[in-house]
Order: structure tokens, then C-alpha cells, then sequence
């Protein structure tokens, strides 16, 4: 289980009531919808809301299961109520809690540094998460007085997005001035509950279903605010709100520790295999896991087959020439690197030492790479196949669970499409992430994905634990300021030892035999 499949075990436990004990002395959530009801009324009046054209009331009928009153028809939600919720608990349509209202346009243009707070939708998805306080963004005043605006105990969601599990993704505003709100977005006012429970809630396994069956689109997925009305939501007392939100902070804080490593629950129960898999990459890059056979053909004969064979392929017109060649060789017990004819002392950049038999290298003169295809939903020409993205690339395994399309040309295909025994490289996000295609069935990639394909037969799970090694020992990083990645240059220019194929090998060997050894204990 990965911390994000335990975060959404929590979540739907905390939708189902069964997250927190019931507390008898809780003001039961019938009291708390007749209060919202009257406070809806009281707007009505006062004409700062509108009334609802076929209001809903849902209540228990004497057989204690769910009814509906819409109007003068009364149903029954027995089909539709999808489990039971504890008795002080009320099930109500989202659309009966305060109001929804969608934002206005604000163009990226038209944000300046400094000015009146706003929030366009897309900051949604990419800088808020559960609540936020302060805002990232601001606009003029004059576009700020035309805009509508949120307040503190309003929950925002999108209305847009590029996946239906991720539409109307709810973030609680808990500041104290108003906020401009953009378009593509709505916020939840009025609604008279406790506004992180909302917010968490809406993310629940449960809500993203429900939210999936009434998003529309592919590329572009949309939801409506009137869609959106139409969600049965459970209702606890508000009290036990609290304590919900409470229970979950605390597992956040848990689950925290080991979501950016975006690895499986097994890391989070059970640390001796990671640490003795660390200790044993750091062992093995250094020709200390398994010892030196003389009869191993040294890895400067398997280096003269790859140069030998990217220049096959560069006389055939498959490859071009690199304009700087790498070549990394010893003198005087130091290592220097040739390149475009200048020779220079690499020892400052080696991060350990390596046995004789071995020799150092650039990552691109072992394999070649390419990144994948942008996702443009402008560009329409191709066929529409499936693609992995960064999200379905975790360290060594792939979530396929679900997969997006888009439009491929020809020569995209062969330039995006992954076969068995690629070694697989994220580029952003968990950089460095990297996990071997092993299924015989072709795949696409995103751009942000790197397909090493080595020139020559290599053990190509070596290298996946090197990137593991890197990784964890920080020698991984990117670029920029906003988005860090592991860009194309970067990747070509790692440097990594290369062992003897048969040595590849039985360190492989070696690694696998250990760890499937401490699994079982």
C-alpha cells in the first residue's frame, strides 16, 4: 500500500464514521442541518442568497432507512446511499449546505506583484493543498472590485482539470481578508460545517467516484457547481467534525515522512530491508559487495563494444554524433576526461573509488535517451494511445491503473514508445525516480519521463539501483527555482562506474538474494 492509497484508506474511514468513536454527548447532526437551514433562510430573505428551485430533505423513515423530499415527492435513497453512517449522522445533498459559486475570469496577464489577493483555479492543483491562509498571487484593485470574493470557512474547488479523480479538488480557506476568485473554480459559502472536514472529505475514495461519474471530458475534464449539488454527503455532528479533522492531521503527519519518497507502505513498516538495501548499493558501487573475478572481461573491452556500436549507428544514420564525446580514462592514478580535445583532471567529481577492472562513465555513453511527448491538447494529429506519465512511474514498479490518451504521429510513436528492458527516469517531481519497463506490450511516455535504452547488452538493473543509490544519497538533483528537473544534459553527463558485465550481474544477483531473504523474515 503506497501513503497515498493509506491516505485514502484514512479518509474513507472518515467518511463512513468509523475513523472516530461517537461521543453520545455530540449535538446530533440533525440539529446542525436545522440550524444551516435556518441560517439559509435568513439569506434567503435578507436576498444575499437564492432559493433553491426543488430544495431537498432527507430524513429516516420509520424502517430507519433514508428518504428524499423533493417538492411534494418523497423517495426512497435506500439504492443510492452507498453505506450506513452512524445514528447521530445525516446524509443531505452538497447543494442544500450554503451555496456554490463560481469565480471569474483572471488571466495570468493580468496577476501583478503586488496589489489585491486572488487565487486563479490551476494554483488549486499546484500550490494549495488542504488550507491555505496567504495567497500566491494578487491583481489590480480595479479588477479585484469586479471579481467575486471568498472568506475565511469557504471551501474553493475546480471546476477544471486533467483528470477526473483530481476534478473539484476541495481546499479550505482559513484567512481573514477576501479573496478574489478566478474562474474555473467555485467556492462553498454558507455551508455551515467545519471547513477542513469538507475539504478532506471531498477527497475521500468515496466523493472522487461520485465526482468521476458526473465529470465530462477527456483531455480537459469538467464539473459543474449544479453536478457537484446533486453528491449525497455525510454529515457527523459537529463536534465529531473536529475530531475527525484532528485524527487526520495526525496521521498526515505520519504518512508525511514518507510520501515524497513515494514509495509503498512497506517502507513505512518496515526500515531494516531499506537500510540494508542502502547499505548494499553503497557496498556494491564501490566493488565491495561481491569480489573481483580475473576472468571477467574488464569493462574497458565492454566500453570499446559500445563506442564501437554507437559508431555503427551513427554511419547508418540512426543516431547522430555526439558533439561531445566523453572520454574518461586513468593516468598517474588519476582519472581525467577528454572532451572536445581538452583534457582535465575529473578526481574532485568522483564520489567514491572504484576497483582497476572497472572504468568510469557518462551516462550517454552507455545509453541512449530521449524524453517523451508534451501533452498539447492543440495538437490533434495521430492516433490516440495510451501514455505513462511521472504519476504512474514509481521506483521499481508502474501504476497503470489509469491511464490517459492523447494524438501520435508516426514518428512520435517511435520516439515516445517504451519496449521491454528500458530503464525509465522521471525528470521532474521525485527526481531520478527510475524503474525498468518490463512488459513485453510497448508503451508510450510523457515528456517529463527520460527512456535510457543502453547501446549494447548492459545488466540494466544495476543501473536502477545506481539511480537508487544517487537518489538517496543526494548526488540526484535539479535545476530552476519553481519546477526542479533532471534535464537532458543532466542526465548525459552523470557519472556512473561501469563494472564488468558478468560483475553487473552477480552484484545483481547478490542484491536481489539478500532482500528477498529480509522480506520473508
Amino acid at each position: 500500500m503506497t501513503a497515498q492509497q493509506l491516505k485514502n484508506s484514512i479518509l474513507q474511514m472518515a467518511v463512513q464514521g468509523k475513523l472516530v468513536p461517537q461521543d453520545p454527548n455530540d449535538e446530533p447532526a440533525s440539529v446542525l442541518l436545522e440550524r444551516i437551514r435556518a441560517e439559509k433562510e435568513r439569506l434567503i430573505k435578507e436576498k444575499k442568497i437564492k432559493r433553491e428551485k426543488n430544495p431537498s430533505v432527507i430524513f429516516k423513515g420509520a424502517d430507519n432507512t433514508p428518504y428524499e423530499k423533493i417538492g411534494d415527492e418523497v423517495r426512497s435513497l435506500a439504492d443510492e446511499v452507498p453505506f450506513d453512517i452512524p445514528d447521530s449522522w445525516e446524509w443531505v445533498r452538497i447543494r442544500s449546505l450554503g451555496e456554490i459559486v463560481r469565480g471569474s475570469g483572471i488571466k495570468r496577464n493580468e496577476t501583478v506583484r503586488q496589489g489585491f489577493p486572488c487565487v486563479r483555479y490551476g494554483e488549486l492543483y499546484t500550490t494549495y493543498q488542504t488550507s491555505f491562509t496567504k495567497t500566491v498571487s494578487f491583481i489590480a484593485p480595479d479588477l479585484y472590485e469586479k471579481c467575486k470574493h471568498f472568506s475565511y470557512g469557504d471551501v474553493l474547488m475546480t471546476l477544471t482539470g486533467e483528470n477526473k479523480p483530481d476534478i473539484a479538488k476541495a481546499v479550505a480557506y482559513l484567512g481573514t481578508e477576501p479573496i478574489a476568485a478566478g474562474g474555473d473554480l467555485a467556492f462553498w459559502t454558507q455551508h455551515g460545517m467545519d471547513p477542513l472536514y469538507l475539504s478532506y472529505i471531498m477527497a475521500s475514495p468515496y466523493i472522487i467516484g461520485r465526482k468521476m461519474a458526473l465529470a465530462t471530458g477527456d483531455i480537459i475534464v469538467h464539473i459543474s457547481g449544479d453536478k457537484l449539488g446533486t453528491i449525497l454527503l455525510p454529515v457527523p455532528p459537529l463536534a465529531e467534525q473536529e475530531r475527525i479533522v484532528a485524527r487526520i492531521h495526525e496521521a498526515e503527519l505520519v504518512i508525511e515522512n514518507y510520501a515524497n519518497k513515494a514509495t509503498a507502505l512497506r517502507e513505512l513498516q518496515d526500515t531494516f530491508p531499506e537500510a540494508l538495501k542502502k547499505s548494499m548499493l553503497q557496498e556494491a558501487v564501490q566493488g565491495k559487495l561481491v569480489p573481483q573475478d580475473p576472468s571477467d572481461e574488464p569493462a574497458e573491452a565492454l566500453l570499446e563494444r559500445i563506442r564501437a556500436e554507437k559508431q555503427r549507428l551513427i554511419k547508418e544514420g540512426k543516431i547522430k554524433k555526439d558533439k561531445h564525446e566523453s572520454v574518461i580514462f586513468r593516468r598517474d592514478n588519476s582519472h581525467y576526461e577528454k572532451l572536445d580535445g581538452v583534457e582535465r583532471c575529473i578526481d574532485n567529481e568522483l564520489p567514491f573509488e572504484i576497483p582497476e577492472t572497472w572504468e568510469w562513465v557518462r551516462l550517454g555513453t552507455v545509453f541512449q535517451h530521449n524524453t517523451g511527448k508534451a501533452l498539447n491538447a492543440s495538437n490533434r494529429d495521430g492516433e490516440k494511445l495510451t501514455y505513462i506519465t511521472t504519476s504512474n512511474l514509481y521506483w521499481d514498479r508502474f501504476v497503470l491503473d489509469n491511464l490517459k490518451t492523447m494524438p501520435f504521429t508516426d514518428s512520435e510513436v517511435d520516439k515516445c514508445t517504451v519496449q521491454q528492458g528500458d530503464l525509465l527516469v522521471c525528470e521532474g517531481g521525485d527526481i531520478g525516480r527510475a524503474a525498468i519497463w518490463e512488459s513485453a506490450t510497448p508503451m508510450r511516455i510523457q515528456n517529463h519521463i527520460h527512456r535510457l535504452r543502453a547501446y549494447v547488452p548492459v545488466c540494466t538493473r544495476f543501473f536502477y539501483h545506481l539511480f537508487y543509490l544517487y537518489k538517496g544519497a543526494g548526488w540526484i538533483g535539479g535545476k530552476g527555482i519553481a519546477i526542479q528537473g533532471l534535464s537532458s544534459n543532466a542526465i548525459h553527463n552523470l557519472l556512473f562506474p561501469l563494472p564488468p558485465l558478468h560483475e553487473q550481474e552477480r552484484i545483481v544477483s547478490a542484491i536481489d538474494t539478500a532482500l528477498s531473504v529480509v522480506q520473508k523474515l
